[in-house]
């Protein structure tokens, strides 16, 4: 998913180098995504980008796995959907996924183009993914990447992250929005819109939106996105996003969402300071021979 505005970050952080060689976050999640054994890469940008992420993104990998991309724009909805006024933004990460639904026709893995998930999340997913009956592409269950939520953090300022509870069998049970998060004095806490504080633990699961999906997904989407344009679409600032529609479809019965715990250190880039830590961890994970010093010569 690479088509948000990156409001926070002040620039088009999809494209913002921090490799050795000029490398952006994106090229790391394809190397790594291409070593864990998956075949085809989906990019879904916004119409606007589309020039420069011919030139400086897929130019790179077109001769190493096959490359499509799709659009995500803010006035594509479903059939029989209320086309909104003033909305110039896409609607949020769900929105996004549904947009690939016509090229998409396998077991697939959703990032963020912006989040750095280290190569074992890929390798966890690729095992979950490559054991699904191909045939049974009609099946409900899907998978989840969860984080510690210590591993997650930015030193940067305050972050959400979807707080997660699981089952005894590791499958999810409810995903919940905390916002305001941040590690003050030793201690992590949230902050919610009054600014009441309150602990979480440093060990809870946390969503960093790596979802492991089969295209059965894609008419529960279309259908929660009807529901949600019926409720939300005179809102400006409304998102879909996916750990909300996961969270309402498992609570209905509808799905079964495993979750694999990853130990990975993850980072992104949220604020323009992020950039300095995320370049200064590539530089270390490249001395230590986990990316070659060039990841495409």
């Amino acid at each position: 998913m690479a088509a948000g505005l990156g409001s926070r970050y002040g620039s088009m952080k999809q494209m913002d180098p921090i490799g050795l060689q000029g490398e952006t976050i994106i090229d790391y999640s394809i190397y790594d995504a291409i070593r864990a054994g998956f075949g085809k890469i989906v990019f879904v940008i916004r119409p606007e980008m589309e020039f420069d992420f011919r030139e400086n993104i897929l130019s790179k990998f077109s001769n190493r796995i096959p490359v499509e991309y799709v659009f995500q724009e803010a006035n594509k909805f479903p059939e029989n959907t209320a086309v909104p006024s003033g909305r110039n933004k896409p609607w949020g990460t769900a929105h996004a996924v549904l947009m690939a639904a016509e090229i998409i026709h396998e077991p697939f893995a959703v990032i963020n183009s912006d989040d750095f998930y280290g190569v074992d999340p890929y390798m966890q997913m690729v095992s979950y993914l490559t054991s699904l009956n191909a045939a049974n592409q009609l099946s409900d269950e899907y998978a989840m990447i969860g984080y510690p939520l210590c591993n997650t953090l930015s030193e940067n300022g305050a972050v959400s992250r979807g707080v997660c509870e699981v089952d005894r069998d590791f499958f999810l049970k409810e995903i919940s929005e905390r916002t305001g998060i941040e590690s003050v004095d030793g201690d992590t806490i949230c902050r919610d819109e009054q600014m009441q504080s309150s602990f979480l633990s440093k060990n809870a699961t946390v969503s960093m939106n790596f979802w492991g999906f089969r295209p059965s997904i894609f008419p529960k989407l279309s259908i929660k996105f009807t529901e949600f344009m019926q409720h939300y679409h005179d809102q400006p600032d409304a998102e879909f996003y996916i750990p909300s529609v996961v969270d309402k479809l498992i609570k209905a019965g509808e799905i079964k969402v495993k979750v694999f715990r990853s130990s990975a250190q993850w980072f992104g880039l949220t604020y323009k300071t992020d950039k300095i830590l995320a370049a200064q961890r590539i530089k270390q994970l490249t001395e230590s021979k986990i990316y070659p010093p060039q990841l495409w010569t």
